[in-house]
């Protein structure tokens, strides 16, 4: 069965930090693309950053670029989001995606982890 798991959102004060983990189990975690979205109340969900089946292939959105940084562990099969200098805009609920790199397209996505920037 397939699972991924976010963790690692809070409130979080304006120019502050914080890094969102994915854990992935069920599938062949190293063939796939992962992407981390956000989606605000009343938003659209929006694409913030991909990483290939290696940290070496990596894109951003325009917004967050310089500020967050998307890495991936594949011995531990989790995807990161290290997020600096943190706005109020940036509170959404972020959620984590999966999708295969093979002939077959499989997707897969978190529950989401709600990132609260406040004072």
């Amino acid at each position: 069965q397939v699972h991924l798991v976010e963790s690692g959102g809070g409130l979080v004060q304006p120019g502050g930090s914080l890094r969102l983990s994915c854990a992935a189990s069920g599938f062949a975690f190293t063939t796939y693309t992962m992407s981390w979205y956000r989606q605000a109340p009343g938003q659209e969900r929006e694409l913030l950053a991909v990483v290939g089946v290696t940290s070496g292939s990596t894109n951003y959105l325009d917004s967050v670029k310089g500020r967050f940084t998307i890495s991936r562990d594949n011995a531990k099969n989790t995807v990161y989001l290290q997020m600096n200098s943190l706005k109020p805009d940036d509170t959404a609920v972020y959620y984590c995606k999966a999708v295969s790199s093979g002939s077959r397209r499989y997707e897969y996505w978190g529950q989401g982890t709600q990132v609260t920037v406040s004072s």
